[in-house]
This record gives structure tokens, sequence and C-alpha cells, in this order.
């Protein structure tokens, strides 16, 4: 039946039989109940989160204010064009049109509230920017949906296509026909319509239209996220990616000699010189352990290997192995990773780069090279680096922020020889080990010093691992729990062999995750989930337990005095060999909230410039908030710490090539 016919009669669709306005109207009546019944739905499947805000109201009725929103912004582009169904010869092609956009808006719609449950099971927070991100690498996202949820992936299929069936029924469904209206008649209902579609959007008479930040009405992100729909959220995110070089803005801003002052006012910062005015947190470090030989830097990247897994650090008992090992080296007991991502990991971890809201530097274009990392450091004193991972070393742009910042060779899943084992991410956890094993073997040999960077990834959803390796925690096999002791027992293996190898004795193992796994909690910031352990070991290290609050960021500056190796380089952690007595900090990085953390007390800058101070402690999930004004004081700093990376980021100055002029060789 054709589109413009006259059609069979429905009660609701004679409703909105308003010529050009009949499938516009259409749209914004389903889409709204669409977006209430989901909401719903999940409202009453969290129920319990939900209740525990005392805010259950306010949820339901401020989601219809976001999905007005919403709605109005998918109709934006057809209401502007309505003129053209005054226009003989063009009504037929505009009302076909409108016809199909709206139609595909409400899938949109259907589709991405149909997805949101499984993506809460896995980040307790509604679609964002990371379902974007992932949508890059169809495969591995595939096989983790097909292997880790394949029912809810068909019935989200089946759905979307029995409602997409439903709605076009709706929309084809009357008996007005369309007929064009006289071009006076449009104009004057189409400025009202401009009007109300402009203040839908803006949704607010304040000086700034509302935006996600609006929505934020409890101390829990998860609820918070319901409060919006799913749509709404991963476009929002997409139109933040074009702010992402000054992301940190949405916070406030401190002048930039301020915020530089407050940055590398640390009192591990004090012995440094800061001289390099085009690079102003390029410095000397003189390396605290003096050796004829620099030692060789082997770095074990364990994948969502947070205190969770860890016994004594108050998880499970499921590292064993990590747990002998650990009376072997440095012990980190209060180690906090800088964000939820693995990308954040490594930017933390190899580049001693602190976090912002925007995506980890790993991904953005100005940090593809010239950009300090431990490999660009190294690489510049003779070292052989390289990056060893069972899967595709393209996945999050890693192999592009890799060679461009230092590492000469990259050994991923197409280098494997005869994997035992293949899982959706790639090769196991012991075919990553095996190879590194042969890789750093053959570099010894070289006689030659040598950075290798180990990421695993069989702790993964959806936990893919051999048969007969470990006994199972739990049942049934492909759970959390179970791939972590594989895991860790797969890393025992290594640590076994590379114990009784030639390179045992001239290397520096850092064994430390990248972020914990799945981030729950009803906080702001779930600081328990940002909680992760960290080792140094090997070469003539003494066992020592460092109860320092420490961050990732701090492991770079540590690992390369330990090495003996001196260098002049932007990052701004902390040397803990060079000072291990004064009170540390803490970068948390959790969605659109940064925190800073100093002891037990946190201050939690929020995306709509307002701020918040907390206290933490260790088992306690619960983030006591004061009631009080965060003093301007600490606002600041934490302000300054998230505003320098964007700041080094935008500006080019986190380069890999900094000089110290007080360093500079004569003439």
């Amino acid at each position: 039946m054709s589109v413009v016919s006259v059609e069979k009669s429905s009660f609701l669709a004679n409703l909105f039989c308003l010529g050009p306005y009949r499938y516009l109207i259409r749209t914004a009546v389903l889409g709204l109940v669409l977006l209430s019944l989901s909401r719903l739905a999940l409202v009453l499947w969290q129920f319990d989160r939900v209740e525990g805000t005392a805010l259950l109201f306010d949820v339901l009725v401020q989601g219809i204010r976001a999905d007005i929103i919403v709605v109005s912004l998918f109709l934006v582009l057809p209401v502007l064009l309505i003129p053209l169904a005054s226009v003989r010869g063009l009504n037929k092609v505009w009302f076909q049109f409108s016809y199909l956009w709206c139609l595909l808006a409400l899938v949109l719609l259907v589709f991405m509230e149909l997805a949101t449950p499984a993506f809460i099971l896995q980040y307790d927070v509604r679609p964002n920017r990371l379902f974007v991100e992932y949508l890059k690498y169809p495969k591995e996202v595939l096989s983790t949906l097909w292997f880790g949820f394949r029912w809810p992936l068909v019935f989200g299929l089946v759905a979307t296509l029995l409602l997409t069936w439903l709605m076009r029924r709706i929309f084809r469904s009357g008996k007005c026909t369309l007929q064009s209206w006289s071009l006076e008649k449009t104009l004057g209902l189409w400025c009202l319509a401009l009007l109300l579609l402009f203040a839908g959007i803006r949704s607010t008479t304040d000086h700034r239209p509302a935006n996600p930040a609006m929505f934020a009405i409890t101390s829990d992100s998860m609820v918070n996220s319901l409060v919006l729909s799913s749509a709404y959220s991963v476009l929002y995110a997409l139109y933040n990616l074009k702010h992402e070089a000054r992301s940190s803005q949405i916070y406030g801003k401190l002048p930039t000699e301020q915020m530089l002052k407050q940055s590398l006012d640390w009192p591990w910062l004090k012995s440094y010189q800061f001289n390099n005015p085009q690079y102003p947190t390029a410095h000397w470090q003189q390396a605290v352990i003096k050796r004829e030989k620099p030692l060789n830097l082997v770095i074990v990247m364990q994948e969502s290997l947070g205190a969770t897994f860890v016994q004594s650090l108050g998880g499970l008992a499921v590292t064993p192995e990590l747990e002998k090992l650990k009376q072997q080296g440095i012990w980190f007991e209060n180690l906090y990773a800088t964000g939820t991502r693995s990308v954040r990991g490594i930017e933390a971890v190899v580049a001693g780069f602190p976090p912002t809201p925007a995506q980890s530097t790993v991904k953005l274009s100005n940090s593809q090279q010239h950009f300090t990392t431990l490999a660009s450091i190294l690489k510049a004193q003779g070292y052989q680096t390289q990056f060893v991972y069972g899967g595709e070393a393209h996945f999050d742009n890693m192999r592009s922020f890799f060679t461009g910042n230092g590492m000469d060779q990259i050994v991923d899943q197409s280098q494997m020889q005869n994997p035992v084992f293949t899982g959706s991410w790639g090769a196991s956890d012991e075919d990553v080990f095996t190879a590194a094993h042969q890789q750093l073997t053959a570099l010894h040999q070289q006689d030659k010093p040598f950075f290798s960077l180990i990421f695993t990834s069989s702790n993964h959803e959806p936990f893919e691992f051999p048969d007969g390796r470990i006994e199972l925690y739990e049942e049934p096999k492909d759970t959390a729990n179970n791939a972590v002791k594989y895991a860790d027992w797969a890393m025992g293996q290594f640590f076994q062999k590379a114990k009784q190898s030639d390179y045992w004795q001239d290397t520096l193992f850092l064994i430390v995750a990248d972020h914990d796994n799945r981030v729950y909690g009803d906080n702001l910031i779930p600081v328990e989930k940002f909680h992760i352990p960290g080792l140094i070991l090997g070469a003539d290290t003494k066992p020592e337990l460092l109860k320092t609050l420490a961050s990732q960021i701090d492991l770079a500056p540590t690992l390369l005095s330990m090495m003996g190796i001196s260098s002049c380089h932007t990052m701004t952690g902390r040397d803990f060999t060079l000072d291990n007595i004064s009170p540390g900090r803490a970068l948390l990085q959790f969605e659109d909230y940064f925190a800073l953390m100093q002891s037990d007390k946190l201050v939690i800058l929020k995306p709509d410039g307002n701020s918040v101070e907390a206290r933490y402690q260790p088992g306690q999930q619960k983030l006591s908030l004061s009631r009080h004004a965060v003093p301007q004081a600490n606002k600041d700093k934490a302000l300054a710490l998230v505003q320098l990376p964007s700041y080094l980021y935008r500006e080019k100055k986190n380069v890999s090539t900094a000089l110290c002029p007080d360093k500079l060789p004569a003439n």
C-alpha cells in the first residue's frame, strides 16, 4: 500500500491527522510512550537502587523532560523541511522522507532501549560514549555479545523487529489522507512548531540549556542514567567528542598560571626544576638508585584485576599466585586506578598521564606521536621496546599510539604460534606469556636493554579460557572469578620460567591492573572499584609493604628511578624511591565526575561546575558526603589536576622531546 494512499481507520491514528505533521506528531507521542515504558521497566528492575535514593517520582518525571529533549532533537530536520510539503512536485517526496525519517528515529530509540539492560549489567550505567567507541571493533563486540550475552542479543533483535513492524502499522493506519496545506497555513504553524521544538530541546529558561548534568539528581550514577534515555546519553556523548581538547572545562576553569602552580605543588615535586617555559612540566628526574648497567623493564598489565579479586586487599581468594609473588617485592597496598577502561590504565601506567573526562589520550589525535611514554624515554636511551598482546593490537587504537610513541615491535595475535586456546579477545593468557617469555629470552641474548609491555585479556567478558588448568572457583565455568583465577595461574607459570631465566637478574617487573572489573555502586564515584593491586619485583628488589596512597601515574617515575634511568620528561607522578613518606593522592575519573583523593577525603568535581566533599573508608562502599560547601582552595586543587592534562594535550606540551635547559650540553 502506498504511503500517500487513504488508509484504514484507527481511532488513535485519526487523532493526529494534521497534514504534514501527521508522522511527526505520531513519532513524538509514540517516542514518549515507548521511552517512559522502558524507563518504568528499568526502574522496576533496579527498584532497590532507585528506592534507596527516595527520588522515584523525580526519576520518572524528570525522565519525561529528558525524553522530550531527545524526541525534539530527532524531529528538528523534518520540521525544518516542512515548507517543502506545500511545494507542488515536492510534497510527495517530503511525505515519504518524513515517514522514513520518523520510523527510523523510533527504531533507533527502541533499539537503544533494548540494548540498555545488557549494557547496565556490564557497566552499571546506560549506554554512553563507550557504546560508540566499541562500535569501531565489530569483531570483538559481536563475539562478546554472542558468547556472553547471547539471549539478550537475540531477544533484543527480535523485539526490535516486532516493534518496528508494530510502529509501521500504526504509522500507516487511519482514514486521513496526506494532503498538502496552503503555503500560508504551513508557514504559520511552522513558526509555532519551531518555537515548540526550541523550547523542548532547551528545556529550561536558565542561561544554559539542559544537559545530562541537570538530570544528575542523586549520588547514584546508575540511577542518574535512568533519568535519561539511552539515545540521549549516546547522542550527547557524540556531541562532546568535538570538545575533547577542552573537556575539563565542564568543571570550571583556572587561569593557566594558577593551574600550573597548583598542579606542581606537591612535596615529591619540590626537588625538581621546571625551567622550560615551552614545556612547563618538563624536568630532569635523577635516578635515586645508581647502577652501572640500567635494568630492563617488563610491565605485566592484567585485564580487570581489581582489589575485588585479591584476598589481602579485601577481595576474593582467586589470585593465589599473586599473593605468593607479593612477598618478593614492593607491594602497593593503596594503589588506585585513574579510570575504568583499559586505555585509561595504559595512559596512566605507560605514559604517566593523568585522566580527563575526554577519551584517553591513547585514542586522541594529538598524542599519536611525540608523546611522553616509558617507551619513548627508554628508546631514547638505547632500549629495545615491544608490546605483547593476545588480541589484535589495533583495538582501542593501541597499535597507533604505541608505534608512534616509542614501541619498536608489536607482537599480537597474528604472531602467536600455535596457540593452545583462542577466545573472543584473542589468544589465551598462557599463550601470551609463552610468547612473552620467548621474546624476552631473545631480547636478552641481543645484549641490549629492553622494555616489554605484556597485556593480558583472558579476564574479559565472556571469560573464555582452556579447560583443565585450574580448579574452578565456582560453577558455571565462564565467570569473572574463574577467569581471574586462570589468568593468575597463567601469570604464575610465566614467573616460574622467568625466575629460572638469564634475564631475571637484570630485569625489573611490574604487575598491575589496568582497572577493576564491572563498576557497580550507588556512589557518585565507586571508589572501592578503583582499588587495584600493584607489585614491583625482580632483579635486586627487596620486599616492602608500601601503605601510602598511590596512583597509577606514580608507577612510571618510580620504575625509572629503580632501573637507574635518569631522564628529562614531562610526567608529574611520584617517585616513591625519592619520597615514600609524604601523604599520597589518587586521581579518579568516573564518567563525567573527577575526584582528587587524599587520605580518606575526596573532592569530587561535577559536570555542572559544582563540587562536593566526601569521605571513604575501605570496606565501606557508601561514600559519606559532606553537607558543607567545598573550600575554594580544595576545589581549585582538584580543578588544577584535571585541567592540567587537558592543557598539556591541547597545547601539545606533553612531548617526548622535552628539554631541560639546565641539562643542555655545553657548546
